[in-house]
């Protein structure tokens, strides 16, 4: 019983393994690539979540207890707390943005290193051989694939992310007017 429980947990694990196999060893790397891509968006949605509203609340609370508004070190200082919790917003979001075009040229160095393969099969064997040249462009077509498909993910988090940062700081700003 206790060995079934532990297969039907193992399945889904050795289904990522066999499509990791499968790519070939540069699928490991864009494999490595879509789990910090996941910590980081994780990282973010937490910020924004949690973090965030304290700091709002924080910046809220110092600019009220202000005596005054209107001067102009007033609205630098109103400036600079912006600023500064724009900057916190901001945190890992170029990580994130860096996963765009990087997770597909991982892919294509995938596409590369497939095709080279099927050159070698070819080669070895002096013709072409069906079975080791589909091995090789299974190979090239599976990185390719998950190389794409991390960075459609890393494209959404991006979008989602510079969004809500656009929008919470436009809020801040009218929360923080001067009275």
């Amino acid at each position: 019983m206790f060995d079934l429980i532990l297969e039907s947990l193992r399945t889904p694990f050795a289904s990522v393994e066999d499509f990791i196999e499968a790519g070939g060893w540069v699928t490991q790397w864009i494999f490595l690539a879509a789990v910090l891509l996941w910590a980081l968006a994780l990282e973010r949605y937490w910020y924004f979540l949690r973090v965030y509203p304290q700091e709002r609340q924080q910046a809220q609370r110092r600019w009220r207890v202000r005596s005054e508004h209107q001067s102009w070190n007033a609205r630098a200082i109103r400036l600079l707390v912006l600023s500064q919790i724009r900057v916190a917003m901001t945190g890992s979001l170029p990580l994130i943005k860096v996963m765009v075009p990087l997770c597909p040229l991982l892919g294509l160095l995938g596409t590369v290193s497939g095709m080279l393969q099927v050159f070698d099969a070819m080669a070895a064997s002096g013709s072409a051989d069906t079975r080791a040249m589909a091995d090789g462009i299974s190979h090239a077509m599976i990185a390719t694939m998950a190389g794409l498909m991390v960075s459609l993910n890393a494209l959404l988090f991006t979008g989602y992310f510079q969004t809500r940062l656009r929008r919470e700081s436009d809020q801040l700003a009218d929360l923080l007017v001067a009275t």
